[in-house]
């Protein structure tokens, strides 16, 4: 488990939405309980939704620096709690021990 699992913790228990980056048919093999797939390539597409929804965002996937890049165009678009979680593998291990 990486560094960042506290803040993940604190942030799901806050309700945060797991958006899944992954393509769908990569989606449809396995997920978080609750994620919403928005795939790379759909969200500039969805960027106002992800906006609107008020709450933290944990962005997995299989790519780190895809992640990344998710966070950051969130983040300039007015997205405030932002966080990296990695593999979807992680994010439900780390929802299971919550």
């Amino acid at each position: 488990m990486g560094i960042g699992n506290g803040k993940i913790k604190k942030a799901l228990r806050r309700g945060a939405v797991v958006i899944d980056i992954r393509t769908a048919a990569e989606f449809d093999r396995g997920k978080v309980p609750d994620s919403i797939n928005i795939p790379v390539d759909r969200i500039n597409i969805n960027l106002k939704r992800v906006v609107q929804m008020n709450r933290p965002i944990i962005i997995c996937s299989n790519s780190h620096s895809e992640n990344e890049r998710v966070i950051e165009l969130l983040k300039a678009n007015g997205v405030n709690e932002i966080h990296n979680g990695g593999n979807w593998t992680t994010i439900s291990s780390i929802m299971r021990s919550i």
